[in-house]
């Protein structure tokens, strides 16, 4: 039974949410290539606003190869690099602290949590393409070593499957991790830290293309949990029926490019399955920009009053989002927001069904996960 303040409508991000996040992508990258954890995702979030990823994300530019050497370019900066070791000083400075004796004579335990991110065998598999099912019978191996997906969402944000806009980091039992901010500061955009140049070692040399597609490549899979739970709401009955939104950080892929193309096969099409699609590139705005929420508020606005004759209240709409820095300014304009934790998506689908009433998991899922 619909609970009496049922929302009217849900809002999803995409990469993070519906698809898989490209930050397992990015930790691939860095383990395969020996790169302090979170380097990636630091560089290109304290290369905001105007980085070209960000510049890419709202349309400003093409991608091609001035892209790429722009892209590169954030990757190599070697005022951020001097910025994040000086985080990591300070961060190791702490962790020793906190695994100094305490007063019972034993030592606080710095293991990170087990991943939490792979679903059963009764769940279908953990990485799906966008279809229909939401499932495929392909199971990857695990890779010795690998930081768990419970403590990378713990310690690095990032946003959609094209976007890496993040919130402060939290804290995290991470070899390296963002600070909370420099003690000197040599300009507006790039903060010096105090670590003296020549202690620094080399800024890592990232390949920016390869690395930005295979975060493409993973992000065009659908999440296990969450792409079915969009499945059943749109199936629901017509007159149950909510309108189904997409507010997503995006790119515009080159024409002759296959990704620009339509999804084969096309029930893996996402956009198929949303009244409204909002991708930042076509609109020129990119969360969290308070801007991009008005235009979405404004979008199922019209949609309400040709489905019902009526607005629809901010507090009448749920948003979905892996990014707290995302999720902020929406509920600062009063929607009612849901946080998806990376490795723990069916728990966001579980507040779903608790918002709407309707169950949006199968019953093997249901059991092995609840």
């Amino acid at each position: 039974m619909a609970p009496s303040n049922a929302p009217k409508a849900i809002i999803f991000d995409i990469g993070g949410v519906c698809a898989l996040s490209p930050l397992e992508a990015i930790a691939d990258y860095e383990n395969r290539n020996n790169i302090p954890h979170n380097w990636i995702n630091f560089a290109i979030s304290r290369s905001a606003p105007n980085g070209f990823w960000q510049r890419l994300e709202r349309g400003e530019v093409k991608m091609n190869a001035e892209f790429f050497r722009g892209f590169n370019s954030d990757l190599r900066n070697q005022e951020l690099w001097r910025d994040f070791n000086d985080s990591f000083k300070k961060r190791t400075k702490k962790l020793k602290d906190l695994a100094g004796p305490t007063q019972l004579g034993d030592h606080v335990s710095l293991k990170p949590e087990a991943a939490d991110t792979e679903p059963t065998e009764e769940d279908g598999g953990a990485h799906p393409t966008l279809s229909p099912t939401g499932h495929s019978n392909k199971k990857e191996p695990k890779e010795s070593g690998r930081t768990s997906l419970s403590k990378l969402a713990k310690d690095i944000t990032i946003g959609d499957p094209v976007s890496l806009e993040s919130e402060e980091v939290a804290q995290s039992d991470s070899t390296f991790t963002q600070s909370s901010g420099p003690t000197k500061t040599s300009s507006p955009n790039h903060p010096r830290s105090t670590i003296p140049v020549h202690k620094l070692p080399s800024v890592p040399d990232i390949d920016g293309e390869a690395l930005f597609w295979s975060m493409m490549a993973h992000a065009r899979n659908a999440d296990p949990y969450v792409f079915p739970a969009l499945l059943r709401l749109n199936k629901l009955p017509s007159a149950q029926k909510l309108i189904l939104a997409a507010l997503s950080n995006t790119v515009v892929f080159p024409p002759n490019h296959p990704y620009s193309r339509m999804y084969d096969p096309p029930d893996s099409d996402p956009r198929k399955y949303f009244d409204i699609f909002i991708a930042s590139a076509e609109v020129g705005m990119r969360k969290p920009d308070p801007a991009i929420y008005r235009f979405a508020l404004d979008k199922l606005n019209k949609c309400a009053e040709q489905r019902w004759g009526h607005n629809i209240r901010a507090g009448e709409c749920v948003f979905l989002d892996d990014i707290g820095e995302n999720l902020k300014p929406a509920g600062e304009m009063g929607l009612r927001t849901i946080k998806v934790v990376l490795g723990k998506t069916w728990r966001a689908v579980k507040e779903l069904e608790q918002a709407t009433g309707f169950e949006l998991m199968d019953e093997k899922t249901r059991r092995s996960k609840l």
